[in-house]
Order: C-alpha cells, then structure tokens, then sequence
C-alpha cells in the first residue's frame, strides 16, 4: 500500500515540476524572441531591402510594447 502512495505522489511530483519546467521555458523563450531574435531580424529586412514590411511591424511592436508596459 506504501508503494502506491509512494508512486502516486512521485508522479504528481514529477508532473508539478514538468509544467514548471515548461512554464520557465516558455518565459525564457519568449524573452529570448523579443530581445534577440526580433531585432536582428528587423535589421536583416532593413538590409535586405524589405524596409516596408519591417517598418510597420516596428510600430506594431512598439504599440504592442506601449499598451503593455506596467509602469
């Protein structure tokens, strides 16, 4: 009877921490996007010659950066 109290509380155990892990990293991911990935790919359409595509997704994120800001 132990050993099934036992494997039950491990595998809720183990599940609690699973979807922390995949909270975490959805978080760094998404931090990740916005810091490093965003902007080097607004400047490769820059230079690449797509600049009226990259300006209004620019201002897009911007207005999205605006609305959400919590200070």
């Amino acid at each position: 009877m132990l050993t099934v109290l036992f494997t039950i509380c491990m595998i809720w155990f183990v599940g609690k921490f699973f979807i922390f892990g995949l909270k975490a990293s959805w978080g760094i991911m998404k931090l990740l996007c916005m810091i490093i990935f965003f902007p080097v790919i607004l400047i490769g359409m820059v230079v690449g010659g797509l600049m009226h595509i990259a300006f209004p997704l620019l201002i897009i994120g911007g207005i999205i950066g605006l609305v959400t800001s919590h200070s």
